[in-house]
């Protein structure tokens, strides 16, 4: 890889080869970014959503009980 960048000027490796990557492979790279967000968010409110839901059962079951109690 030094062989094929030796005699080229220095923004030719950390600049321009970059760019050209981003261009060709921008798609790709933001389908998968997006992807992993995506499933992040939902990852995120699974969570949540579960988390309510052993709230509210726990809310009730403590409520109920507290009312078989009188």
């Amino acid at each position: 890889m030094g062989e094929i960048f030796g005699g080229l000027p220095w923004w030719v490796k950390w600049i321009a080869v970059p760019v050209i990557a981003l261009v060709v492979f921008g798609g790709l790279i933001a389908s998968v970014v997006g992807f992993v967000i995506g499933l992040l968010f939902k990852a995120l409110v699974f969570v949540a959503l579960v988390g309510g839901l052993i709230y509210v059962v726990r809310k009730f079951m403590s409520n109920s009980s507290s009312r078989s109690d009188w």
